[in-house]
């Protein structure tokens, strides 16, 4: 059973049924309340001293979909932690609180940098699956940055890169990861011709 923190509520007794909901994984009753639980979330995630229930909390704003700076805030403080299920479940929540160009940057340098695969891996998935709030504009800089990553010196990292780009815009250009520097550079000025090309659709 997961520790959560003991909140003083005052006389709002939905804030603590709140809570039962969180640790019990009762989303629907939740999003019933409306975007007002908000609030209460962002609380329930900042005063816990758990990571299991924080990444419990995480998961709900994850499956509400709900834009919100407050969690957008919150979540970013853990973006880097290295426990596991928390830094899973942060990095897939992030997109679905916020369409900020800082949550995509920190998104791409953690699919990029951080010294652990499985989070670089679940990185490219977020990046792919759960921007869920970004402009057409701002997909174009996500692209952009994708495409750029086709030149990491990381095989692993040259691959989730074009997953998530072909998550996002069913095609791979021919690029194979694998393939000779050589090639893979011209497949990359296929996608940045493309890219130039859908800007200027916009």
């Amino acid at each position: 059973m997961p520790l959560v923190p003991q909140l003083v509520w005052g006389e709002d007794a939905s804030a603590a049924q709140v809570q039962q909901w969180v640790a019990g994984r009762n989303v629907a009753a939740i999003r019933a309340l409306g975007r007002p639980v908000l609030p209460k979330l962002v609380h329930l995630y900042e005063s816990a001293s758990d990571d299991g229930f924080k990444a419990r909390v995480a998961q709900t704003f994850y499956e509400l979909g709900w834009e919100s700076p407050e969690a957008k805030r919150a979540l970013m403080k853990d973006v880097h932690t290295q426990n596991q299920d928390l830094r899973l479940q942060v990095q897939w929540a992030l997109g679905r609180v916020s369409n900020d160009q800082d949550v995509v940057d920190t998104l791409i340098a953690n699919m990029r940098s951080d010294s652990n695969p499985l989070f670089r891996d679940k990185a490219a998935c977020a990046l792919a699956y759960d921007q869920i709030h970004l402009s057409e504009q701002q997909k174009v800089r996500l692209f952009g940055a994708l495409i750029e990553a086709l030149r990491d010196e990381k095989l692993d990292v040259r691959r989730i890169a074009l997953t998530a780009l072909q998550i996002q815009t069913g095609q791979t250009k021919g690029f194979e990861p694998g393939a000779s520097w050589a090639d893979r550079e011209q497949k990359i000025r296929v996608w940045q011709s493309w890219l130039a090309q859908y800007k200027a659709g916009l």
